[in-house]
């Protein structure tokens, strides 16, 4: 081996040593880095959260207010068909109680024939 040599092999040793330093120091930046990254992206989830969160309340308040009026609307229709209904069977009624009175009066002596029909029996 020459003179040279040792240098050479003290030189390489030297550089080694530096790069292992840099690589160590390259290791702890990185493991900082990754917990910074980690922090940001609990970070990111905390308010993908909050936000899914409010989204779902405001959609429920929204499905609400549907419903209150969908149940508003219905009792709409269920007054107007009640007060339909009602209009109906007054009429029938008055349509029956006339009915009634017409029989009435064919059946009374006084009625259109004069005479009481016959009982069968």
């Amino acid at each position: 081996m020459s003179a040279a040599a040792p240098d050479r092999v003290g030189e390489i040793e030297q550089r080694l040593v530096r790069l292992e330093a840099k690589v160590d120091a390259l290791g702890v930046d990185l493991r900082a880095e990754i917990r910074n990254s980690e922090e940001e992206t609990r970070r990111l989830i905390r308010e993908g959260d909050e936000e899914t969160r409010r989204l779902m309340r405001e959609g429920d308040e929204e499905t609400r207010r549907q419903m209150r009026e969908g149940d508003e609307e219905t009792r709409r229709q269920m007054r107007a068909g009640d007060e339909e209904t009602q209009r109906q069977m007054r009429v029938l009624h008055e349509e029956v109680i006339g009915r009634i009175a017409m029989l009435g009066e064919s059946w009374s002596p006084e009625g259109p024939r004069g005479r009481r029909p016959r009982r069968k029996g």
